[in-house]
């Protein structure tokens, strides 16, 4: 999965999205309701280097042409909304199977 630009926005865009649905909630449920604000710190840091990565990602697939602008531009617009990566990743063109493969 990690060896293509469109396997890599698929991963980190995953990792970024399961980020921003623990920011929003638990660590800030957490901040607000039990104060306990160093969750928010933490979580939030970590969900920061993930949109940063995803977003380079996203660009990173687009030079080497395994999107089109198109399809980065959705996924910028996916990375603001919550569950967008998950929701952008059904719509990513499907990876090739190997025609080679034998059938099970």
């Amino acid at each position: 999965m990690w060896k293509t630009a469109l396997g890599r926005v698929r991963v980190i865009g995953f990792a970024e999205g399961a980020s921003f649905l623990l920011l929003m909630g638990i660590a800030m449920p957490l901040k607000y309701f039990a104060g306990f604000p160093e969750a928010v710190q933490v979580v939030g840091m970590a969900h920061g280097i993930l949109f940063i990565v995803y977003l380079i990602a996203i660009a990173w697939a687009l030079v080497v042409g395994q999107l089109t602008f198109v399809f980065a531009f959705f996924g910028v617009i996916a990375s603001i909304l919550p569950a967008g990566p998950f929701v952008y990743d059904y719509f990513l063109p499907k990876p090739k199977v190997a025609e080679s493969a034998p059938d099970l």
